[in-house]
């Protein structure tokens, strides 16, 4: 083997892989919220799959995948399923991705209502052709909204709508260390 295979074989950062599934992309926004830290952070690691690069296939092993928001639809699990597949650690950052957060609420309700109200009966909605969408392009629903942890094995989870950059930070800079990260409480607190 060559230097350069081993090279590809072997990178010499870690990797840190990052997504939104259904949320608000305000846990993306805390990330970027490590402010001046993100650019030392980016000395020691690559950003693989993720929307901070715009990467959005894996091109080899991470490190660290982070998974924001629940799953709401066939594309969210097939995508949450491949970062397990392609992830030696999973982080579930936010509430949406640990309990289903606010996309959740609508559990309690038959989705044919929740649609029904979406497309046919809000106020200011125009649809004529009195139609619920159903392309084939479209990723088929859930029935209900599930948290990361419901679908794939998650190993680590980071509260909070969204999680304080500090936390976020904590976090990353221990499992990047090898150690086990723990929250100081004074990292997720609102009071």
């Amino acid at each position: 083997m060559t230097s350069s295979q081993e090279a590809t074989n072997h990178p010499e950062k870690p990797r840190i892989a990052t997504v939104s599934l259904a949320g608000c992309f305000g846990c993306h926004m805390s990330i970027l919220d490590i402010d001046e830290r993100i650019l030392a952070l980016a000395e020691i690691v690559d950003f693989a799959r993720s929307p901070i690069n715009d990467y959005k296939t894996f091109d080899g092993r991470c490190t660290v995948g982070i998974i924001e928001g629940g799953c709401c639809n066939e594309e969210n699990v097939h995508v949450l399923e491949d970062f397990r597949k392609n992830c030696d650690v999973l982080v579930s950052l936010g509430d949406c991705a640990i309990n289903g957060g606010i996309p959740a609420m609508r559990n309690n309700i038959p989705l044919r209502e929740c649609l029904e109200e979406a497309y046919l009966k809000s106020p200011g909605v125009y649809n004529p052709s009195g139609t619920i969408p159903n392309d084939e392009e479209l990723p088929l629903l859930l029935n209900r909204v599930y948290p990361c942890n419901e679908v794939v094995k998650i190993d680590h989870f980071i509260p909070g709508c969204p999680p304080p950059a500090d936390a976020i930070f904590e976090v990353l800079s221990a499992l990047l260390a090898g150690r086990t990260p723990a929250i100081a409480y004074g990292d997720l607190k609102y009071d």
